[in-house]
């Protein structure tokens, strides 16, 4: 018996069979759909570690390699002025001649002071007021940098040892005249242990902004 199809309609084995069913994903897509979603997260985990280790290495430079400290008084005019923030480094640091340091002394001050090393252990100093001279070991010093006489009020009352001893520097500030050093008794000679650090760069404000010499 004949049976009539539908006019277009062609013979039921020419029919392709995917017209009739939805098409799901196969396998190997989801594999790769999941490969994709996992190698997001992981693209994203990496920079996670990458900003956590760059974090991690500022740290560590601050605590062990370097600090910031905030100038406070007129000592080191015109070298250094009130509120100019310095980086100090401090790894394996040594105090030499003419280096601009940060030190915690005493109780008497509420934050580090600063000042520039004169002479160290084994050195002779002597401090020439007539003449507005500085003498380390015969030779006087050529110093640009000063503000102001080498006498002033708050200098005077300390006795310097013939030889620097052992262990200890002799620092003074830039302005001379207005500066609390180790001419004076409530200063004196520095422990090199109370020494934080060199004072390197001026940070802030950007017009002070530059190498310490």
């Amino acid at each position: 018996m004949a049976v009539l199809q539908p006019e277009g309609v062609n013979d039921s084995s020419d029919i392709n069979p995917e017209m009739y069913v939805d098409k799901k994903p196969s396998i190997s897509e989801k594999q790769f759909l999941v490969a994709k979603e996992e190698g997001a997260m992981s693209g994203f985990y990496d920079w996670v570690r990458c900003i956590l280790f760059a974090i991690s290495v500022v740290v560590v430079c601050l605590i062990f390699l370097f600090r910031l400290v905030d100038v406070e008084g007129r000592s080191m005019n015109n070298t250094l002025a009130t509120n100019d923030k310095v980086i100090v480094t401090n790894l394996f640091y040594t105090p030499q001649n003419n280096d601009i340091v940060v030190i915690s002394h005493g109780a008497e001050y509420n934050s580090p002071i600063i000042k520039r090393v004169i002479a160290v252990a084994g050195q002779t100093v002597k401090v020439d007021y007539d003449n507005d001279q500085i003498i380390v070991d015969g030779v006087v010093l050529d110093e640009p940098y000063i503000e102001g006489s080498t006498y002033g009020n708050n200098i005077g009352d300390n006795e310097i040892p013939e030889v620097i001893p052992e262990g200890k520097i002799f620092v003074m500030g830039d302005n001379r005249k207005d500066s609390m050093d180790s001419r004076s008794t409530k200063i004196g000679l520095i422990d090199v242990d109370d020494v934080i650090g060199k004072a390197q760069f001026v940070v802030y404000p950007f017009d002070h902004f530059g190498y310490l010499y």
